[in-house]
């Protein structure tokens, strides 16, 4: 049974002691540019060196988020910034841009690449085809089901990484554009507004249905209970979200899971109590779900009261007396724990606890089934339960823990002492190994010889190190004098020689030339028409369109059509006809097809056309997030880098998708006849539709282009016009 690797997010130096007191596996992390945690704390170029060698210190792998698109313009530094990783050792990098995968990974061909959840790989064929490509590893969509991750994980030589815990997105990751279409802080340039966050209504023929607030705010994920299951499915590593969060909540959330996995190693049990789960809910929590990983029923997957922590409920509200509170404990309360006051899970009143009375006494603390009295400055109701959001002492104990950094590194040591030799001590983690002699040659003991006890205790003085001696071998000869001084020098000569190889040196730079065979595409100025239904298909008969694309049907057989395919395929079937493709899955599947791909496969540079190019499709829909300047720029480099012409589309007018989840919004209730609509506190109204059992959520408004044509002369071949 393979052990799993644990996770952990590192957002800043804090975190990154916090994950490895935690007894993380390997940590993940972002520099200053190209991740997708911009508002992040993050490493400057100096702090990951000094992050990448602290890890290494103790075993702990490091990998390094460059999951955001890139723009052609960027390029140039981007590369850099990737030598400069590669150079300093860097474990793998996490890549979302399908042409920077392609580029790296032909660059620095011994460089790991991990694919990032934001590429949309959601089915087996979308992992044969990164495989192919080069990517050592997968982090799969955090929608796929359990079943399919094991199906997944037949195919051989390419790892599988799950996220098991930790904030959802409640859209498909790299699939939300809601966020940047509506403020243009781009989800896929690292700069998401957590949309889904705020409220919404929801209206059905301009008639309010919903009741709650927050009908876009996901639970939090936690899949501690299943940890079996997911390392009897093989995957190679489980993922814990958190990279915003703060250190305490890292190292807790980190050895709880690093409790689950070992002791389900040992004896097939995870132990993990339900006190550990509340001190994990007392950190932080939006109520826990299992998610579409394990198949969480519609009405367990949201959180739509609130999008925040929700805290651990502690007592209840049974006495108002205009600002004196009265409360009936559940749980202990001590000063400067933070408080909500909740009524109807909905009107709440948050404060930080600075005084609290027993009987008209100051208090420091209360227990269980005790009552207390607190004085608010805000109105609180009768009944209101009360939640602790924050647990102070908890935290402090935390902080405690993480900075004493008592985590060790077990290594084995084996010393030979001989009369006339010099001694020879070996130090080995399972890794390296370090042979070192001292200059004192051992002589005969002329009173008091070195016994056994005395040798071996001033080996194991390793206090001030990470290291922890695990197993000891001791070959020497009887009645020997060995001064403690020489033993001392000797063990700590030795520890940092092998600390020496746990840090790698700064790589050689070992670049390869890239290449990429191409077809030559011809400039054209088509038409596209994109119809979302069968029943308009009779408005492009006779039309002025160069193409239509139309959702699958078989009974249409025209050469001018091309049949749309669905951008979440769990399982892909197989289509007659050409294809309109919008995951890299499909791309694999129908590489025989003529194919064209859509904007949902989130193209913004040259190497991203030319990937997909020399994969099949022929035409390219670019990113509808770009703007004119970085069309032609793009267009421009692929001409200068590849001497050929290449296929492109941009998306002229169209009502854009802003996100498409799985969850159903309507809870089954769903009427296409009817028309349906989210509208936000600023009174947008964003149309909802279901369609092929997911929710597809629009922007509030079109996506419009005057007089598009001007873009046939900036070397696009193809408009595409949505009816």
């Amino acid at each position: 049974m393979k052990k799993p690797e644990i996770l952990s997010p590192v957002g800043s130096m804090a975190s990154l002691y916090a994950a490895i007191e935690g007894g993380c596996d390997a940590v993940y992390l972002a520099g200053k540019l190209f991740g997708a945690r911009a508002f992040a704390d993050n490493f400057s170029n100096e702090e990951l060196i000094f992050a990448i060698n602290y890890a290494h210190k103790y075993g702990v792998k490091v990998y390094v988020t460059t999951n955001t698109l890139v723009y052609d313009s960027e390029i140039p530094a981007f590369m850099r910034y990737i030598e400069f990783l590669y150079t300093n050792n860097v474990d793998a990098i996490i890549i979302q841009d399908i042409g920077m995968f392609d580029l790296v990974h032909k660059t620095f061909p011994d460089l790991e690449i991990h694919i990032s959840t934001q590429m949309h790989i959601h089915n087996q064929e979308g992992v044969e085809l990164v495989k192919s490509l080069g990517a050592s590893r997968v982090v799969l969509a955090r929608e796929t089901p359990i079943d399919l991750v094991k199906k997944i994980r037949n195919i051989p030589n390419i790892e599988l990484e799950i996220f098991v815990h930790g904030a959802l997105c409640i859209s498909y990751s790299g699939q939300c554009l809601m966020s940047s279409l509506i403020g243009g802080r781009s989800g896929n340039r690292g700069t998401c507004a957590q949309c889904c966050r705020q409220p919404y209504e929801l209206f059905c023929n301009d008639i309010k249905i919903s009741k709650d607030n927050y009908l876009l705010s996901t639970r939090d994920l936690c899949t501690i209970e299943h940890i079996g299951e997911l390392i009897e499915a093989g995957v190679d590593s489980l993922k814990i979200e958190g990279r915003m969060k703060r250190p305490e909540y890292v190292y807790l959330v980190t050895k709880l899971y690093r409790k689950a996995v070992d002791s389900y190693i040992e004896t097939g049990k995870v132990s993990v109590t339900e006190e550990e789960i509340n001190d994990l809910k007392k950190i932080f929590n939006r109520n826990y779900t299992k998610g579409f990983l394990f198949n969480t029923s519609n009405d367990k997957f949201m959180n739509t009261f609130r999008p925040n922590h929700m805290g651990v409920k502690v007592g209840n509200v049974i006495c108002v007396d205009k600002n004196r509170v009265k409360i009936r404990l559940l749980d202990n309360l001590n000063l400067n724990d933070g408080i909500r006051f909740v009524k109807n899970g909905y009107e709440d009143v948050g404060m930080n606890v600075q005084q609290m009375f027993q009987n008209n006494n100051k208090v420091t603390s209360a227990k269980k089934n005790e009552t207390i009295t607190l004085l608010v400055k805000d109105a609180v109701q009768v009944n209101s339960e009360v939640l602790k959001t924050t647990d102070y002492n908890q935290l402090k104990e935390l902080d405690k823990i993480i900075q004493e950094q008592n985590r060790k590194v077990n290594v084995d040591v084996s010393l030979k002492a001989h009369l006339g030799s010099p001694l020879e001590m070996t130090v080995s983690d399972g890794k390296h190994t370090v042979t070192n002699y001292s200059e004192y040659i051992v002589d005969k003991a002329m009173k008091n010889p070195t016994s056994y006890d005395d040798i071996k205790d001033h080996v194991f003085r390793t206090g001030n190190t990470i290291y922890n001696i695990n197993i000891f071998d001791l070959d020497y000869d009887d009645n020997i004098f060995i001064p403690i001084k020489t033993l001392n020098d000797l063990r700590r000569d030795s520890l940092e020689k092998l600390e020496e190889l746990r840090i790698d040196k700064p790589k050689i730079i070992e670049k390869q030339q890239y290449n990429i065979d191409l077809p030559d595409f011809e400039h054209t100025e088509w038409k596209i028409l994109y119809l979302s239904t069968y029943e308009d298909y009779h408005i492009s008969m006779g039309s002025h369109y160069n193409e239509v694309i139309i959702p699958y049907n078989k009974s249409y057989d025209d050469y001018w059509i091309r049949y749309n395919i669905p951008r979440v395929q769990e399982y892909i079937s197989e289509r007659k006809g050409n294809v309109y493709v919008s995951d890299l899955g499909s791309v694999y599947k129908f590489k025989l097809k003529d194919m064209a791909s859509s904007y949902f496969m989130n193209v913004t540079n040259a190497y991203s056309v030319a990937l997909l190019h020399s994969l099949g499709v022929r035409r390219v829909a670019l990113s509808i997030e770009m703007n004119d300047y970085q069309i032609k720029s793009l267009i421009n480099n692929y001409e200068e880098t590849f001497g050929k012409h290449p296929n492109v589309e941009v998306v002229v007018d169209t009502l854009p998708e802003s996100m498409i989840i799985k969850y159903d919004l309507f809870n089954g209730k769903y009427d296409s006849k009817n028309d349906y609509y989210l509208k936000d506190k600023f009174g947008n109204k964003f149309k909802v539709i279901r369609r092929d059992n997911f929710t597809v959520i629009f922007n509030h408004e079109r996506l419009i282009k005057e007089n598009p044509e001007y873009l046939y002369e900036l070397g696009v071949n193809a408009l595409r016009y949505d009816k």
